[in-house]
């Protein structure tokens, strides 16, 4: 397991029963020590779009994922675009997180942005000081390395199985282990 820090992948333990991150992949973007940790379930399609949720996005179907069980009522985004939306803070090499909204939607309008470098998410996961390091010790999570593909380019329903095989070794096999072992 690689140490938690911004950018990192936490990958659900197969066996976690927590029904908002059962077998979810969260991308951390920020992780201070002493105040807490924040990011966004990559993997959890909200099963609607921006133009959806919001009126000023009006022919705008871009999907929209569960970020997490916190503040279900903000919108939040991650891209590929750090020269055209200004604000936008590093997570990985061509990653970004937020930056000028106003900025995104008219660049979103006058399709000047490709909608599949980009990822909304309603709410996000958050953990209090000391919470996800608590979290860790029970081995509720394992830790990788995140890559622009994963985020942008795995089919969200592989992406927990894409993020293991990326592991490798002994992860790769979690990958066929039962959501519940006792129904076996």
């Amino acid at each position: 397991m690689i140490k938690i820090d911004d950018g990192v992948l936490l990958i659900a333990d197969p066996f976690l029963k927590d029904g908002n991150f059962a077998r979810s992949v969260v991308l951390l973007t920020r992780h201070e020590e002493n105040e807490g940790s924040f990011g966004f379930v990559l993997n959890r399609p909200l099963g609607h779009t921006l133009d959806e949720l919001l009126n000023e996005m009006e022919n705008y179907p871009i999907p929209v994922f569960q970020g997490g069980p916190v503040q279900l009522d903000t919108i939040h985004y991650i891209h590929q675009y750090p020269d055209l939306i200004p604000d936008s803070q590093l997570i990985i090499e061509d990653v970004y997180w937020g930056g000028n909204f106003e900025v995104l939607k008219e660049l979103i309008f006058n399709k000047e942005v490709d909608p599949n470098k980009i990822k909304f998410f309603l709410g996000y996961s958050g953990w209090e000081k000391g919470q996800l390091q608590h979290e860790l010790d029970d081995n509720s999570w394992i830790t990788a390395t995140s890559t622009r593909e994963i985020i942008f380019e795995t089919n969200p329903e592989k992406t927990w199985e894409s993020s293991l095989r990326h592991l490798g070794g002994k992860y790769e096999t979690m990958i066929n282990y039962p959501i519940d072992p006792q129904l076996n």
